[in-house]
């Protein structure tokens, strides 16, 4: 059998030179990411954010392949065809290699340090986009104004967009109010239809039986509930009553809402009734909630049940 010669040719030496301009490069990309940190922290601005985020990447980059070019060992490198198991000898250039490559780092330790300084600081910018997600939306999204009502026992006034408190006769007979919880005119989640059925709600949700006030006009009963104005499919308000089917209907994806059977979808994409708010009269008789919406009002999210 013929013997496979698995000598390596040897390659020419690392050229060495100045540590300086390898050391510059770091320090450029230690600049780059401090500077990238302080913008953003101050209130950023997108053309230095750029400019010092290039600057980091390109230091980095130019640092590692400068350094690898003048410092790191220099040989060809082949692999031919040869027995599967390494020789003694084999395992001992390895060996070597090795410790010659470590070696390498522990006689640049300045240039360690600077690369080490340049990743620090690139990863301590890359913190700060983190707070531009802004506060945790989840206690926002639960609840509306209307929970300061649960601990006031004379509940929280309804007004209509002009701040007026809405009194419980001027919803006329298959009339609808857009109203606010008093002190929050314009909260987009507080969104509320005040609306007078012409009999009272056939199906309420179970313990929901009493969350209207039921009137009597022209000898006919009828009562007069408050939903949410939020479309819980994607956040529309809904404004389209039906008077003679009792339906209510959003404009953007044509979601159609039961008025009798507790604000329930029959038709769209919405996948749930929409929440009602408990409601009653005080001593002037002005509507008034007793509480906050059933559940959280508009779109799904992702624990909006815990």
């Amino acid at each position: 059998m013929t013997d496979v010669d698995t000598t390596e040719p040897a390659g020419p030496a690392p050229p060495g030179g100045s540590q300086a301009p390898v050391a510059a490069a770091f320090i450029v990309a230690i600049a780059g990411g401090a500077g990238l940190a302080v913008t953003y922290a101050l209130g950023g601005q997108n053309q230095l954010e750029g400019l010092c985020l290039a600057l980091a990447l390109g230091g980095i980059g130019t640092g590692v392949v400068m350094w690898s070019k003048r410092f790191m060992p220099v040989r060809y490198e082949s692999e031919p065809r040869a027995p599967l198991q390494s020789t003694p000898e084999e395992r001992a250039a390895f060996e070597a290699d090795l410790a010659a490559g470590g070696g390498t780092f522990q006689r640049r330790r300045l240039l360690t340090w600077l690369l080490g300084g340049g990743l620090g600081f690139l990863g301590l910018a890359s913190i700060f986009p983190i707070a531009s997600l802004g506060p945790n939306p989840v206690p926002g999204l639960k609840s509306t104004p209307y929970r300061k009502a649960t601990d006031d026992p004379d509940g929280l006034r309804l007004v209509d967009e002009s701040g007026n408190p809405i009194h419980h006769t001027e919803p006329n007979v298959n009339g609808v109010i857009t109203a606010f919880p008093e002190g929050s005119v314009g909260d987009e989640q507080a969104q509320t239809l005040v609306i007078h059925l012409r009999e009272p709600m056939r199906e309420p949700l179970p313990g929901q039986e009493d969350w209207g006030i039921k009137l009597s006009v022209d000898g006919s009963e009828t009562e007069i509930i408050a939903i949410s104005k939020v479309c819980v499919h994607a956040g529309c308000p809904v404004g389209l009553f039906e008077e003679q089917s009792q339906l209510m209907l959003c404009p953007c994806h044509q979601s159609t809402f039961d008025l009798m059977e507790h604000a329930r979808p029959v038709f769209g994409p919405a996948s749930r009734p929409l929440p009602q708010l408990p409601i009653d009269l005080d001593d002037d008789g002005y509507i008034v909630a007793r509480g906050d919406f059933a559940e959280p009002v508009g779109p799904g999210f992702w624990d909006m049940y815990k």
